[in-house]
């Protein structure tokens, strides 16, 4: 796997760990009872904590990306290679 895989293999991980981690702790205006006035949705976050969040999401990216590359470097789960040229 080059760096470039890599990195684009933990972009993925980490985009998909963010939007399983974005709505844990979640606390809407509508359940904390406030009331947001005119305009505003009562389903919106109090306080969403996102730099919180993206931290979490780096450290379980990196998690998650080091057990892949372990399988892979060691072949637990072996990949076909892929053909390196059209002709």
């Amino acid at each position: 796997m080059t760096w470039f895989t890599g990195f684009a293999i933990y972009l993925t991980i980490w985009w998909t760990v963010l939007f399983a981690v974005l709505p844990l702790g979640v606390v809407s205006h509508a359940e904390a009872g406030i009331d947001k006035g005119d305009g505003g949705d009562p389903g919106a976050p109090v306080d969403p904590k996102l730099k919180k969040k993206f931290i979490t999401t780096t450290w379980i990216s990196a998690v998650v990306f080091v057990v892949l590359w372990l399988l892979l470097h060691f072949q637990v789960i072996p990949l076909p290679r892929l053909p390196s040229g059209l002709g």
